[in-house]
């Protein structure tokens, strides 16, 4: 993993350096890896002898021989889960070695149930879900003998990330897809780690492959990137409407590469309206504060986005959080757009 800080922590069966956090994963699996402290701990000479001729460079090579370039390494800011089952698929079941063992999400075709909430009770249940790169989808089905899938979700506009803390689960995955423009979201998740995980990887899998026949001649580095996202950042914020006369009402906020999306709950299927952020060279900024005429908000921390058609105007319960978002929407903002960025720009501009 990209290491957080110093490792103060050692594998003395795999000759590796590990942090804290990774080390408790580490000893889950003490068939595989022996962990010790590198500062409190007493070593022997041979343990000492056996990290001086391995390390984590060795370990890469060996572990990482196959590593297919779509598979997510998770970073130490990422989630339990994806950070346990990187550990495991390297060192424990030897997949990145073995490609035969990547068979879950290389294959192009991926079918089983994963639990589903509810678009309207919330509850979740269990559904068919099969992913195909022939086909270029994912579906799900609402019955097992369903002729006609429920959504057809094309891997041009998929996006999957793991969202714990919001979805109340361990292993939940928030999936996103176009549908007429907008963006729809479906939660899942799987008892199973390993299971969600190669869900994950296989949804990259396919857009893997997707993008390399988009891009012909794009290299991997530059498509690996571009195979799922995290949200820049999420949070209540008020918002008032266009005419800025009705009040500020709450709502959930999800900046999503140059989507800024609001929603009533986190956890709704479709946005309430979504803000397409571009450029400063195409007249966007974003301010500190709200124009002094301004009333209706509860929040004092307030923010304005200045488009070439409008101001949004938004506020936050507390500095900090008004801070973080301004610096979220002004590395938006001095990005510039791509090409097929003003298709979507044009878009929302013709928006009702």
């Amino acid at each position: 993993l990209l290491l957080a800080s110093e490792p103060d922590w050692a594998s003395h069966s795999l000759g590796i350096f590990i942090c804290l956090n990774c080390s408790g994963i580490h000893r889950n699996i003490p068939q595989v890896s022996k962990v010790k402290s590198v500062r409190l701990d007493d070593w022997d000479d041979a343990q000492v002898e056996f990290m001086a001729s391995n390390g984590n460079n060795v370990a890469k090579a060996k572990y990482e021989s196959k590593l297919p370039p779509f598979y997510y390494k998770p970073t130490f800011l990422d989630c339990q889960l994806l950070r346990e089952q990187w550990i495991r698929a390297k060192y424990e079941r030897k997949e990145f070695i073995h490609s035969e063992k990547q068979e879950p999400y290389s294959a192009g075709y991926r079918e089983g149930f994963l639990w589903k909430r509810g678009r309207d009770n919330g509850q979740f249940l269990s559904r068919k879900f099969v992913l195909s790169e022939r086909e270029g989808a994912l579906k799900y089905f609402n019955k097992n003998d369903a002729k006609e899938p429920k959504a057809i979700m094309k891997i041009e506009h998929l996006n999957a990330t793991f969202q714990p803390a919001k979805i109340g689960n361990p292993h939940g995955l928030q999936i996103t897809y176009l549908k007429d423009n907008s963006t729809r979201n479906i939660f899942v998740y799987h008892e199973d780690g390993k299971e969600i995980v190669d869900w994950f990887n296989a949804i990259r899998a396919a857009r893997f492959h997707y993008l390399q026949v988009a891009f012909p001649g794009a290299s991997d580095v530059d498509l690996v990137p571009k195979l799922s996202r995290n949200y820049l950042k999420e949070g209540y914020m008020e918002k008032t409407g266009p005419k800025q006369t009705e009040g500020f009402k709450k709502r959930w906020f999800t900046m999503d590469d140059r989507r800024l999306m609001y929603f009533k709950d986190p956890l709704d299927a479709f946005a309430r309206g979504e803000v397409f952020i571009g450029s400063k060279e195409n007249s966007y900024k974003v301010l500190e504060g709200l124009p002094p005429s301004t009333q209706g908000n509860h929040w004092q921390h307030g923010i304005t986005i200045v488009t070439p058609d409008r101001k949004f105007l938004f506020a936050c319960e507390t500095k900090d959080d008004q801070l973080e978002w301004i610096t979220t929407f002004q590395k938006v903002i001095s990005r510039p757009m791509l090409p097929q960025e003003y298709a979507v720009e044009a878009h929302f501009k013709h928006k009702p």
